[in-house]
């Protein structure tokens, strides 16, 4: 990889992992909220709440899908 492409790789990982750890910061902020001010999650919710997340859904696919890019691109 050229210089210029390896830059914008980091930049673009740092941006990555601040808006990441943003997410996480602003999904533990509503645990300080007075419950009376949301409806009750369902049950399946509940249970797997980072797991039915889409902001982190997103998050996994979009670093899939980097990965094999960078190893397509690494491989031919």
């Amino acid at each position: 990889m050229s210089t210029y492409m390896s830059i914008l790789l980091f930049i673009s990982m740092g941006v990555l992992v601040f808006s990441l750890g943003y997410t996480l910061a602003v999904t533990r902020r509503p645990k300080q909220l007075k419950p009376e001010s949301d409806t009750p999650l369902p049950t399946k919710v509940q249970s797997h709440i980072y797991m039915r997340n889409p902001v982190f859904l997103t998050y996994g696919i979009f670093f899939l899908l980097l990965i094999l890019i960078i190893l397509f691109y690494n491989l031919s």
